[in-house]
């Protein structure tokens, strides 16, 4: 039998409480297995709005040599969950850049594990996190490195940016190296908007809401920097901007 997450789970602590007690064994069965031939390039695009909440689960194998790229907005009014477990092959590679934003009252979250099981893999994790109202962005990520993965080179970067008081946002980065010739890095900071800037804007005449949409934008774009699609990257920039709305 499938168990049940709670908030007491380490893996779910930032959940939505209330959205985690209405699931069902079934809920949580529902995997996507992606499996990435050696040498084979495959980049995935997932706009998760209200067309789309719920929980979305992936397991990628990256084969030798192999690059697996995805680019996620998670943007839904309700409670909205991705979750990937990723394994990297020699000399692999796996990119991952995510934005969560929105306001009202939903739980909007990114969770990874991303296993370098053999040599000279990499991987590079961005996400962006811009919430409002009563909303809540998270990101949960854990790098596990094997023994006889030597050469690995990781990267996790997370900032999270609170449009109002009574949103919030979380970080949990974890790392777990049993390699001695790697590169792990990860870093975390969360803020306000940069009132110096909005100003400067301002006091040259550009409105007030066209500042700060300006700014949301450069705080987002790191997120889908990587996109080797510069449409589609537009796409994305577009799409979680469209979110704003009346946000201040």
């Amino acid at each position: 039998m499938t168990h049940m997450p709670t908030i007491r789970d380490e893996d779910w602590r930032y959940a939505d409480g209330d959205a985690l007690a209405s699931l069902t064994p079934s809920d949580l069965d529902v995997w996507h297995d992606v499996v990435l031939e050696p040498g084979e390039t495959r980049a995935k695009d997932l706009v998760l709005d209200d067309s789309h909440p719920g929980i979305h689960r992936a397991r990628l194998t990256v084969g030798e040599g192999a690059r697996a790229e995805i680019f996620a907005i998670a943007s839904a009014a309700a409670y909205t969950r991705l979750e990937l477990e990723v394994r990297l092959a020699r000399g692999a590679h796996f990119q991952f850049g995510g934005v969560t934003i929105g306001g009202g009252e939903a739980t909007r979250e990114f969770v990874t594990r991303v296993t370098h099981a053999e040599p000279e893999a990499t991987s590079e994790q961005v996400v962006r996190s811009v919430h409002w109202g009563q909303a809540t962005g998270n990101f949960l990520g854990r790098i596990e490195v094997a023994r006889d993965a030597q050469k690995t080179d990781a990267v996790q970067d997370f900032k999270g940016l609170i449009l109002e008081k009574g949103a919030s946002t979380n970080a949990k980065p974890e790392l777990e190296i049993f390699a001695d010739d790697v590169k792990c890095a990860h870093g975390a900071a969360i803020g306000q908007m940069d009132e110096t800037a909005r100003f400067y804007m301002a006091a040259r005449g550009l409105p007030p809401e066209a500042a700060r949409k300006l700014l949301v934008r450069a705080f987002i774009a790191d997120a889908f920097a990587a996109h080797s699609d510069a449409e589609a990257q537009e796409s994305l920039l577009d799409n979680a901007l469209a979110t704003l709305g009346d946000a201040v």
